[in-house]
């Protein structure tokens, strides 16, 4: 893990869900997930958008890069995990992969969020997967 990742777990749990660095505010989520081919577990701050109370998506953005982040593969290759959010502590959650065009529509919901989606949809060829985090 990332110095940076670190530093916004720790902001994160620190204030009880709000991240002031680059303005994240209360819109994360941490992700607790195993490793797909380690089983080690591993915990990454994700952006969030909270659909409904018992959902949340995630977009796999890795801020543009040309690559999938090993979050996302973990995620597919074990479902169930856990995530900590600002408002209800500790939630198991399944993740499932949203396909087109429903991926489509909840993309479009993360770039009105904010214009660094939008930019890191400019910087890659690959579509960014968008995934849907269901309250267990």
């Amino acid at each position: 893990m990332t110095d940076w990742n670190q530093q916004i777990i720790e902001e994160f749990r620190r204030n009880d869900g709000t991240v002031e660095t680059m303005g994240f505010g209360r819109g994360l989520v941490l992700v607790h997930h195993r490793g797909a081919k380690t089983g080690t577990e591993r915990i990454n701050p994700v952006a969030a958008i909270r659909e409904s109370p018992d959902t949340w998506l995630i977009a796999a953005s890795a801020a543009g890069a040309d690559r999938n982040p090993d979050w996302y593969h973990n995620l597919l290759a074990h479902p169930e995990v856990s995530i900590e959010t600002p408002d209800d502590g500790v939630v198991q959650v399944e993740a499932a992969d949203l396909a087109r065009p429903e991926r489509d529509a909840a993309w479009a919901r993360f770039k009105q969020m904010s214009d660094g989606f939008a930019g890191y949809e400019k910087k890659t060829a690959r579509v960014i997967p968008v995934l849907r985090l269901t309250r267990r």
